[in-house]
């Protein structure tokens, strides 16, 4: 068993499927591992919370009367926990067998590591290439357009090839494991962000206090389908967390 009490905080709204798969992974994978995990869910209109109650009775279930965000809901999630390694983890995630293992052991081994992310792959085994650089207009906007698809991968350091750990500037927010402590003293989440943009900022505030590590000696499966930035509200809610962020670190 690794040293080092471990929690993992997942918020999920209206994903009853997903949240079943990724619950199942995560016990399964963590069998004889003390970690502790919590579901905050943003007020469903799905059956989530019924399944949860009925399926994982082992699972911490915070019930939200409204949709809080991503960033809000997993800074109650911080509220309750007494961990000292956190993940934050999307509902779409799957987790193969020691990725918990291998990356608790890695921030046992070096204190100076704040965060650690994996491999984030796809259902068939690609690299998600996510980004490991600080958001800029070029990155996040030119970057949608053709002539501009090269930003994309300067973005997320898509032509380098990662053979061991290494240090980057931001870390995704679909999976990631943080120390408890340090998620505390930056005061978790910035909640001005309802979904979006969080994760960037985050990253910049931990990174003046301790490293961030891509660790590539681990992996877990993310089913990323950027459906919100598909309806109009998805597309506002980014561009108005877009503009909130650049304005913060301007």
């Amino acid at each position: 068993m690794i040293k080092g009490q471990v929690s993992a905080g997942i918020v999920t709204y209206n994903n009853v499927s997903e949240i079943i798969s990724c619950l199942n992974s995560l016990i399964e994978t963590t069998k004889g591992m003390n970690v502790e995990i919590y579901v905050l869910d943003n007020h469903s209109s799905d059956n989530t919370v019924s399944v949860i109650r009925k399926y994982f009775p082992r699972v911490h279930l915070i019930e939200s009367s409204e949709n809080l965000g991503f960033g809000r809901g997993h800074n109650e999630i911080l509220k309750r926990i007494s961990s000292e390694f956190h993940m934050v983890v999307n509902p779409d995630i799957q987790f193969t067998p020691e990725v918990v293992s291998k990356l608790t052991a890695f921030m046992c081994r070096y204190p100076e590591v704040g965060i650690v992310t994996p491999k984030i792959r796809n259902a068939d085994g690609s690299e998600q290439f996510l980004p490991k650089r600080d958001p800029k207009f070029s990155y996040v906007i030119l970057s949608k357009f053709r002539p501009f698809y090269f930003f994309r991968d300067e973005y997320t350091r898509a032509d380098e090839v990662f053979n061991k750990p290494t240090r980057i500037l931001s870390s995704t927010g679909c999976f990631f494991m943080i120390r408890t402590d340090m998620f505390r003293k930056v005061n978790g989440f910035d909640e001005q962000f309802f979904m979006y943009f969080e994760d960037a900022d985050l990253s910049r505030r931990v990174r003046k206090k301790s490293a961030i590590v891509f660790y590539p000696n681990a992996f877990v499966y993310h089913a990323w389908k950027r459906d919100n930035t598909r309806s109009f509200r998805g597309i506002k809610i980014f561009l108005i967390s877009m503009l909130k962020y650049f304005w913060k670190w301007k």
